[in-house]
């Protein structure tokens, strides 16, 4: 088969889930000949349209994992906002070496059930977001070859599907398989450095008297819960992405929540570790 469009679809709110998403459809695209087309989830505003798809079209979905799944904020867009129409699907995660749980499985489950096949899946470990103790600096450059090597497979696999008549798929691909449990089970309860369930959810950043109310951490946070008035403001949702901590200039923000911090000296305690990636064709 060869392909008519390609895109890469990605949450990213600190940045890794968009590289590594973008390399895998750029080494796709260049061997069909075509662009990218991006689609940046991020933001509130890129999560509003329906994106539909078609045979001889490919969708790179990239999501972070949050609590062993896919961002219980971001799954609605999942599921409401892709219309694959027969078009193929690699969906790919980037986890904080802890573990990346039921989060692909989720993402091939959900992807399937809007009619697209999916026919690779992958987890990548990046730097997790809540200590740079965590997998630091990943994806790094073995990471990226295995990344590169990754999406080659996938060219490839796609090349040896068969194309059918009226741009469609001679036999459609099985679903791939991929590790994780289904039905998909609650999310992972954080536990604090005591072994006890950690809750944070109300947890909010704080800002410090070195804020300059440049207004950045507004425009970076993807719930658009950061008061546009009063930078020092949280007067939304918090899905404690750190896209404010680590885009402020300053280094004005920060978190102090108890639970939060004994959950991040729990996960450092236990999870320093270097995680393989996980790749399924």
């Amino acid at each position: 088969m060869r392909l008519k469009r390609v895109a890469a679809a990605y949450f990213s709110p600190t940045g890794n889930t968009k590289r590594v998403a973008i390399t895998i459809a750029e080494q796709v695209a260049d061997r069909e000949g075509l662009p990218v087309q991006e689609m940046d989830l991020t933001l509130p505003e890129g999560r509003k349209d329906v994106r539909s798809f078609g045979p001889c079209e490919l969708l790179v979905l990239g999501m972070p994992v949050y609590a062993g799944r896919i961002p219980n904020k971001i799954l609605p867009v999942v599921q409401t906002l892709f219309k694959g129409n027969g078009a193929l699907a690699v969906p790919v995660v980037t986890f904080g070496n802890r573990s990346y749980d039921n989060a692909l499985i989720e993402m091939c489950s959900e992807l399937e059930k809007n009619s697209f096949h999916t026919i690779a899946g992958a987890a990548f470990a990046s730097e997790h977001v809540f200590s740079p103790l965590l997998a630091p600096g990943r994806p790094d450059e073995e990471d990226r070859k295995e990344i590169l090597a990754f999406a080659g497979n996938v060219s490839s696999k796609i090349r040896e599907i068969e194309p059918g008549e009226n741009d469609g798929m001679a036999a459609v691909p099985e679903p791939v398989q991929v590790r994780g449990e289904f039905p998909i089970p609650g999310y992972y309860q954080p536990l604090g450095e005591d072994g006890q369930p950690a809750v944070f959810l109300k947890a909010k950043p704080k800002t410090a008297d070195s804020c300059n109310d440049c207004g950045i951490c507004a425009e970076v946070c993807p719930m658009g819960s950061v008061s546009s008035g009063n930078h020092g403001e949280v007067t939304g949702i918090c899905i404690k992405c750190q896209a404010c901590t680590r885009a402020c200039p300053m280094h004005s923000r920060y978190f102090d929540d108890p639970a939060m911090l004994s959950h991040i000296r729990y996960l450092t305690d236990h999870y320093q570790r270097k995680t393989v990636n996980e790749v399924f064709l």
